[in-house]
């Protein structure tokens, strides 16, 4: 079963104010709803993706392989509710049209001015680009058609990657999210996409691709 949470956020709430306010520390809270070991990956075991939505009242989406242990989150974090996706994906049709809503981290890997090969595939590291504007929706347009969705319309817009403490070995990335109307090519595709996210910074919020009824 894939589930989905919806947590209001209690603004009052100190964890809450800290999560928000820096995704790291987000992503440690969001882990307590998970089994403990689970292997080497636990996120991607887990299923762990989430998206802060945008709005008066603070909100999170999480979604989980197993149910989520709700009773893990900070006491008065919030007010959480959550749904078993498995009717939405029973329903996932080719040829139909779905309203969609996406926060992600688009990036190409570019050679240039980097010309060091990969040990052990032989290919050129590419240095990494954030892309922004029409290049990013540009990049969401490729990476829906090769995730089963072919988008109809689409709407780009920045979205925060808040951070407090920022290491020196640790990435940030741009993030821009993206809605619109989207026609289902290959449920196969799009329901490993549902599960498993697109893109990168899937830890840090990103990947988790909300499909409703158009």
């Amino acid at each position: 079963m894939t589930s989905l949470t919806r947590i209001v956020l209690n603004p009052h709430n100190a964890a809450a104010r800290a999560d928000l306010a820096d995704v790291d520390s987000l992503h440690k809270t969001l882990m307590r709803l998970v089994p403990d070991h689970i292997g080497p990956t636990p996120r991607a075991t887990a299923g762990l993706l989430f998206r802060t939505e945008p709005g008066p009242d603070p909100t999170l989406l999480v979604q989980t392989a197993p149910t989520p242990d709700l009773t893990a989150l900070p006491t008065h974090y919030g007010t959480a509710r959550t749904l078993d996706l498995t009717p939405l994906l029973n329903s996932l049709t080719p040829g139909r049209t779905m309203r969609y809503r996406i926060t992600a981290a688009p990036t190409v890997a570019r050679s240039a001015g980097n010309p060091t090969r990969h040990p052990v595939t032989g290919k050129r590291r590419g240095k990494i680009t954030h892309l922004t504007g029409d290049d990013a929706i540009a990049w969401w347009q490729r990476r829906a058609a090769a995730v089963g969705l072919e988008p109809v319309t689409v709407s780009g817009l920045p979205r925060p990657f808040p951070r407090t403490r920022l290491a020196r070995s640790a990435p940030y990335f741009t993030l821009t999210q993206f809605d619109g109307l989207a026609r289902i090519t290959d449920t196969g595709l799009l329901t490993h996409a549902l599960k498993t996210g697109i893109g990168k910074a899937k830890t840090y919020g990103a990947g988790l691709l909300s499909l409703a009824p158009a």
